[in-house]
């Protein structure tokens, strides 16, 4: 080879060496940039702004529920800018033309799952604007039922009463039918006695009455009733009701077994009965006698 051309073709290979090198170079740096500043910013939106807007807000007495949904709103949002502001200052773009292919099949597999994501977001908004539960409130959903725990982005977490937690996507409960029986000031207890046929109805109602009256929590205003509501096969239904007020579960559960256990026990002193279904089957059995052999057998034995 001349030596003119060996020369030219070293100092080509020397020149691109180092244009690739500093070009790797620039990349890391850019990374370095990158991470170093969304860290930070991550970290300062989170660790700083998050619990001084959390303070605000508490201290304005804002409800639990909005105050949830909020910090997971804030969160979500501290992780975008974090990112945005941090791109930007590393100019990112130089980084991110080379993952071009990586960042488009990232934005597919993202539309895909966004369906089921804005879904939850637009359905935790709707719990928010409609409120029809708060952190604390015991609610019932779908055979299901315990107490909310927190309201978060895209799920409501919820501890049921054997202390196990449910997380719920909030668009199951946007969509279904939630009752909440601790929404109101006073809730409503009631059961059904049944009684024999042949015992005294008002003598029985006045039973109920005054055990009703007499269970500790239950209260006065409003005041407890009794009702005839069923005509069963075996009995007669008396439906007893009464009220307790600033409701929680546990006082639905122990007001509830005290006044069935009070009037049950007061049954039976009194003498009334509390039948239960049963079948009695009436008729007799018989067994026939066997058939006298006809002549014809009687000659095929012989």
């Amino acid at each position: 080879m001349h030596p003119i051309l060996q020369t030219n073709t070293a100092n080509t290979v020397d020149e691109l060496v180092v244009e690739l090198l500093g070009m790797a170079l620039k990349a890391l740096g850019t990374m370095v940039t990158f991470v170093a500043a969304f860290v930070l910013l991550y970290y300062a939106l989170k660790r700083v702004f998050k619990p001084r807007l959390r303070h605000v807000l508490e201290s304005r007495g804002v409800n639990p529920t909005v105050l949830s949904l909020t910090m997971s709103v804030t969160e979500a949002a501290a992780l975008l800018i974090a990112i945005a502001a941090a791109s930007t200052i590393a100019e990112f773009g130089v980084v991110m033309s080379a993952f071009a292919t990586l960042t488009g099949a990232v934005a597919l597999a993202v539309g895909f799952a966004a369906q089921d994501i804005i879904s939850n977001f637009v359905s935790g908004i709707f719990i928010l604007r409609d409120e029809p539960f708060h952190v604390g409130d015991w609610i019932e959903w779908n055979d299901n039922e315990g107490v909310v725990r927190d309201v978060q982005l895209r799920t409501t977490k919820i501890e049921t009463f054997d202390n196990e937690v449910i997380t719920v996507p909030n668009s199951h409960l946007a969509n279904n039918a939630v009752t909440n029986p601790v929404s109101n000031d006073t809730l409503r207890i009631t059961f059904l006695f049944g009684i024999d046929y042949d015992d005294d109805i008002e003598h029985a109602k006045q039973v109920i009455l005054e055990e009703a009256r007499s269970t500790q929590g239950a209260v006065s205003d409003p005041s407890p009733v009794v009702r005839l509501t069923e005509l069963g096969n075996s009995y007669v239904g008396l439906t007893g009701a009464v009220w307790i007020d600033d409701p929680t579960h546990s006082d639905y559960v122990k007001v509830r077994s005290d006044f069935v256990q009070a009037v049950k026990e007061r049954f039976d002193a009194e003498g009334i009965d509390m039948p239960y279904p049963f079948t009695e089957l009436t008729g007799e059995v018989s067994i026939a006698e066997p058939a006298a052999p006809t002549q014809r057998d009687a000659t095929v034995n012989d």
